[in-house]
């Protein structure tokens, strides 16, 4: 996917915490679901039917609408907050990464209906899987303020990384049919085969150095990989980016570095280095991919700038 055509400018912090979010004409909240239909294996849909009629149910006015791509995703989720509705992303972590783009522009409520391969942001979060408990969330759950990712005008709630774990997220979307989990193991193991370390230049608000590494990562979420706590320090709604730079060093370690990441003992090893800022700015001697939540969104030089509080969010 291409990266957005515009800068984020302007976000200030979302509403915090109690109010119940919009409502449709009877009090009860209106809700449109932005569905990728090939989420999941195609299952999407059908994931987010039941809720639907739960939702009705329950009095909320729900439109359901069929992305069919990314653009068209932010369309559907900014032309939905325009009208006063929540805005619920029914997918994984892409379609929720471009859904919430849209509700971030035009200041709407987000929700989000775990129906992806990885669904790490929701899985961090928290989110129920049945539809029963889902619907009753989305109905009477509280809304957060949530800081975002700006990566050069694309919108990223998670995370946005840069070197190998970006090579190993292009397999797996060259992948789709196999297995998720089985997925998500062999694609770092094919991408170490024909990686090596990249000449990165970082610029971290404002303090610029330089460094041979395997991956920057700049985290939100710092969940990402199927399940993995790739960042464990970062939270959503500190205010902060998470920095971790994974530095040069023989290819064989990465393997022993994938089986620590599962414990969260990898941020001990000596090549890993770890910081907070609010700006960063990544550079590198050769072409690196840039993934953010799921899918490659822009190239470098990448400037990822955090909006703190930029999302309001129902949440568990």
């Amino acid at each position: 996917m291409s990266s957005g055509s515009g800068g984020a400018t302007g976000w200030g912090p979302a509403g915090e915490g109690s109010g119940p979010g919009p409502a449709g004409a009877g009090g009860a909240r209106a809700f449109t679901a932005v569905v990728n239909p090939i989420s999941g294996g195609g299952r999407a849909p059908a994931r987010w039917e039941p809720i639907a009629a739960l939702l009705r149910a329950g009095g909320a006015t729900v439109r359901t609408e069929l992305t069919r791509g990314r653009e068209h995703a932010i369309e559907c989720a900014e032309a939905a907050a325009e009208r006063g509705e929540v805005v619920v992303a029914v997918g994984g972590d892409g379609l929720v990464r471009d859904a919430a783009d849209g509700a971030v522009r035009t200041g709407g409520t987000f929700s989000l209906v775990p129906a992806g391969r990885g669904n790490d942001l929701a899985r961090m979060l928290g989110f129920p899987s049945d539809a029963p408990a889902l619907a009753r969330l989305l109905l009477d759950g509280p809304t957060r303020a949530v800081d975002v990712l700006d990566v050069n005008g694309v919108i990223a709630p998670g995370n946005v990384y840069i070197g190998i774990d970006a090579v190993a997220t292009q397999l797996i979307n060259a992948g789709r049919g196999l297995p998720a989990l089985l997925l998500y193991r062999l694609a770092p193991v094919r991408a170490i085969l024909g990686w090596r370390a990249a000449g990165y230049t970082l610029t971290v608000d404002g303090e610029r150095s330089e460094v041979r590494a395997h991956t920057v990562v700049v985290a939100n979420s710092g969940a990402y990989g199927h399940g993995l706590r790739i960042v464990p320090p970062a939270r959503v709604d500190d205010g902060l980016l998470d920095v971790m730079v994974v530095g040069d060093g023989p290819r064989s370690r990465i393997v022993s570095f994938m089986q620590e990441v599962k414990r969260g003992t990898h941020v001990r090893r000596p090549e890993v280095s770890l910081r907070t800022a609010r700006e960063v700015l990544v550079d590198a001697d050769r072409p690196v991919p840039v993934c953010a939540d799921g899918d490659e969104v822009t190239t470098l030089p990448a400037r990822i700038r955090l909006l703190p509080g930029a999302l309001t969010m129902i949440t568990p």
